[in-house]
C-alpha cells in the first residue's frame, strides 16, 4: 500500500480540527478579529512614546508645518486610554477562545471514545489498554492546548508581526529594510527544524504512551504483582519505557533549544543593527528621539513575534502529530460498518446453529481455532459446551456475540445468517455472564442496572431478588449505593457473580451464553448461584460453556470440542454410554473430587 504523502496527511489533520471547530466559527472568527483589533491597540504603546519622547525632549529634526505636535499630558492620557481598551478585548478573546477550545475538544473526545468503544474486538487484540487510552487523554490534551493557548498566540503574535512592518516602514524606510533582511532567514530556519520537532514529538508521544500501558497494566494486576514481588520488575520496566521516552525527548528538546537560541541571535542582532543605523541616522538629523525610540519599540514587537513563532511552530508540529495518531483512530472501521442484508429491525427469537465454521483470530492467522464446527439450538434449548483448554469452546461464545466473523460457514439466528441483523439486536438479545465477572467502579445498583440502562428501580430489585443478590446486599451499610471499588474488589467472587446475574436477568434475553460461570466458587456460593441459574434460564436458549461436567447433567445437548472440531454430542446419559473424550474426562474429574 503507497504510505499517503507528508502534505496530503498535514492536510487531513488540520481537516480534522476544522471540523470540531466548524460548530463554533462564528465566535472562533469573532475571537480571532476581538484579538487583532486588541493587538492594535498594543501597537499604539510604542507608537504614543515616540511622541511622548519628542514632546518632552527636543529634537534637532524639523517637522513639516501642521504635523500633530501633542504635550505630555495628553499622550500619557492617550496611552492609558489604549491599555484600558487592550485589556478589555484581550479578556473577551481570550474567554471566546478559550469557551470554542474547551467545547471543540469536548466533541472530539466524546467522538473519539465513542469511535474506540464501537471498534471490532480485532482491534483490541492489536493494541495495548494504556496505549489508547493515552490517545484519548493525552493527545486530546495537546491539541486542546493549542486550541485554547497556541492559535491565539498565533494570532496575536502575528498580528504584532504585521502591525509592527507597516509602523516601521511608516517611521523609516532605510531603517526598516535593515531591519526586515533578517525576517526571512529567521523564519525559514524555523519551518525547517518544526518538521524534525513534528518528528521526535510524535514518536515522544508514541514512546510515553508504551509508559503509560505499562501504568495500567501493572495497577489492573497488581495483586499479581504483588504475590510475585515483582514490584521492582514492574519499577525497572516502566523507567526503560520512560527512559527511551527521555531520549527522544530530550532529541526534540536540543532542536527546540537550538531553534530559540537562532532566534535570539537574529532578533537580537537585528536590533542593534537598528540601533547603530538609527543613531548614525539621528545625528545626521534625518531622525528624531521619538522616531528612534518608536522603531525600536516596533523593532522588538516584531523580533518578539518572530521569536514566539519559533514556539508556536514547535507546538503546532507536536499538535500535527497527536492529530494524526488521533484521526487514525476515528478513521478505523466500526462494527457497525458490517453490511446489513435482511430487515433492520429483526431481533433474534432463540433458535441458533452454526454451520461448518472455521475461525483464525486475527493476530493469530496461522492458528486454526474451530475447524468445520456445525452446532444446532432450537429456542428454548440448553446447549453444553465441553472440552478441554484450548478446545474452543469460549471461541464460540465470541462468535456468537459476533466479536468476530466465522473465516468459512456461517451462523444463523433463526434461519437467517447473522449478517441479515444488526449488531445491536443481537448483542440486545443476549446476555454473557462470565467466569471472571468485571464489574465497573461504581454502586451496586448501577452494576445492575447496566444490563439495561434506564430500569427503573423496582426492575433492578426485582432481578436481585431472582439471582439471591438482594440479601447480602441489604446488609450493607448503604445497600444498593456501596461502590463495589475498582473491577468489583469490595465483593467477593460469588457476590460479584450473583450481580452479574442479576444483571443478566436485568435483561431479558433470548439467548443466554454461560462461560465458566461456576468453576471458581465454593459449594455455598456455587449452590446459591446454581438456585439464580435456573431462574435465568427459563425459556431461553443458553450455552453452558463449563469445565466442571457435574454443571451440565441437565442440558438438552452437550457437544464436546476437541482442537477445533465437535468430537461428540449428545445428552449426558448417551456419551457417557459412549465411552469416548466425554467419558474421560468425567471419569478424571470424579476420581479428583
Amino acid at each position: 500500500m503507497e504510505e499517503t504523502p507528508l502534505k496530503s496527511r498535514v492536510s487531513q489533520d488540520f481537516d480534522i480540527l476544522r471540523g470540531y471547530l466548524r460548530p463554533f466559527w462564528k465566535r472562533f472568527t469573532t475571537a480571532m478579529v476581538v484579538s487583532s483589533v486588541s493587538m492594535g491597540f498594543g501597537l499604539m504603546f510604542p507608537f504614543l512614546v515616540g511622541f511622548l519622547i519628542d514632546a518632552a525632549i527636543p529634537s534637532v529634526k524639523t517637522f513639516p508645518a501642521g504635523s500633530w505636535n501633542p504635550s505630555v499630558n495628553e499622550v500619557a492620557l492617550l496611552l492609558f486610554g489604549s491599555l484600558a481598551i487592550q485589556a478589555i478585548l484581550t479578556f473577551f478573546s481570550s474567554y471566546w477562545f478559550n469557551q470554542v477550545g474547551e467545547s471543540a475538544v469536548v466533541g472530539l473526545r466524546r467522538d473519539l471514545y465513542g469511535r474506540l468503544i464501537s471498534l471490532p474486538m480485532k482491534f483490541f487484540g492489536e493494541h495495548r489498554v494504556g496505549e489508547l487510552a493515552n490517545r484519548v487523554s493525552s493527545d486530546c490534551a495537546i491539541i486542546q492546548d493549542t486550541l485554547v493557548a497556541t492559535v491565539p498566540q498565533f494570532i496575536r503574535q502575528g498580528a504584532l508581526l504585521l502591525g509592527g512592518l507597516i509602523f516601521i516602514a511608516v517611521t523609516s524606510l532605510k531603517l526598516s529594510l535593515a531591519m526586515i533582511s533578517t525576517v526571512p532567514v529567521v523564519i525559514l530556519v524555523a519551518i525547517l527544524f518544526g518538521k524534525k520537532i513534528r518528528r521526535y514529538s510524535r514518536v515522544a508521544q508514541d514512546r510515553l504512551a508504551s509508559s503509560a500501558t505499562v501504568v495500567e497494566e501493572t495497577l489492573q494486576g497488581i495483586v499479581n504483582v504483588k504475590a510475585f514481588g515483582n514490584e521492582g520488575y514492574e519499577t525497572n520496566r516502566y523507567g526503560g519505557n520512560l527512559s527511551a521516552y527521555l531520549v527522544t525527548a530530550l532529541k526534540s528538546a536540543r532542536l527546540r533549544a537550538g531553534l530559540i537560541s537562532f532566534v535570539i541571535i537574529g532578533v537580537i542582532g537585528s536590533i542593534i543593527l537598528v540601533l547603530w543605523y538609527g543613531a548614525h541616522l539621528m545625528q545626521q538629523g534625518q531622525l528624531s528621539h521619538g522616531e528612534l525610540t518608536r522603531f525600536v519599540f516596533f523593532t522588538m514587537f516584531v523580533g518578539g513575534a518572530v521569536a514566539s513563532f519559533a514556539e508556536v511552530i514547535s507546538q503546532l508540529q507536536r499538535t500535527l502529530g497527536a492529530t494524526e495518531r488521533v484521526r487514525e483512530m476515528l478513521e478505523e472501521p466500526a462494527e457497525s460498518h458490517i453490511d446489513i442484508t435482511g430487515e433492520e429491525d429483526r431481533q433474534p427469537k432463540g433458535a441458533v446453529e452454526f454451520v461448518q465454521v472455521h475461525f483464525n483470530y486475527p493476530s493469530r492467522p496461522d492458528i486454526t481455532v474451530l475447524r468445520g464446527v456445525s452446532i444446532q439450538a432450537a429456542a428454548g434449548e440448553k446447549i453444553a459446551i465441553v472440552g478441554p483448554s484450548g478446545a474452543g469452546k469460549s471461541t464460540l461464545a465470541a462468535l456468537l456475540l459476533r466479536f468476530y466473523q466465522p473465516r468459512e460457514g456461517c451462523l444463523l439466528f433463526d434461519g437467517h445468517d447473522a449478517n441479515e441483523f444488526r449488531l445491536a439486536a443481537i448483542r440486545n438479545k443476549t446476555a454473557l455472564v462470565p467466569q471472571e465477572v468485571m464489574l465497573f467502579g461504581g454502586s451496586i445498583g448501577e452494576n445492575i442496572a447496566y444490563g439495561r440502562p434506564g430500569a427503573t428501580e423496582e426492575e433492578i430489585l426485582q432481578a436481585s431478588r431472582q439471582a439471591n443478590c438482594h440479601e447480602f446486599v441489604s446488609r450493607l451499610p448503604e445497600g444498593y449505593n456501596t461502590v463495589v471499588g475498582d473491577r468489583g474488589v469490595q465483593l467477593s467472587g460469588g457476590q460479584r457473580q450473583r450481580v452479574a446475574i442479576a444483571r443478566a436477568l436485568l435483561r431479558d434475553p433470548a439467548i443466554l451464553i454461560l462461560d465458566e460461570a461456576t468453576s471458581s466458587l465454593d459449594s455455598e456460593s456455587e449452590a446459591l448461584i446454581q438456585q439464580a441459574l435456573a431462574t435465568l434460564l427459563e425459556g431461553r436458549t443458553a450455552f453452558i460453556i463449563a469445565h466442571r461436567l457435574s454443571t451440565v447433567r441437565n442440558a438438552d445437548r452437550i457437544y464436546v470440542l476437541e482442537e477445533g472440531i465437535v468430537a461428540e454430542t449428545g445428552t449426558h446419559a448417551e456419551l457417557i454410554a459412549m465411552d469416548g473424550i466425554y467419558r474421560r474426562l468425567h471419569d478424571l474429574q470424579l476420581a479428583n473430587e
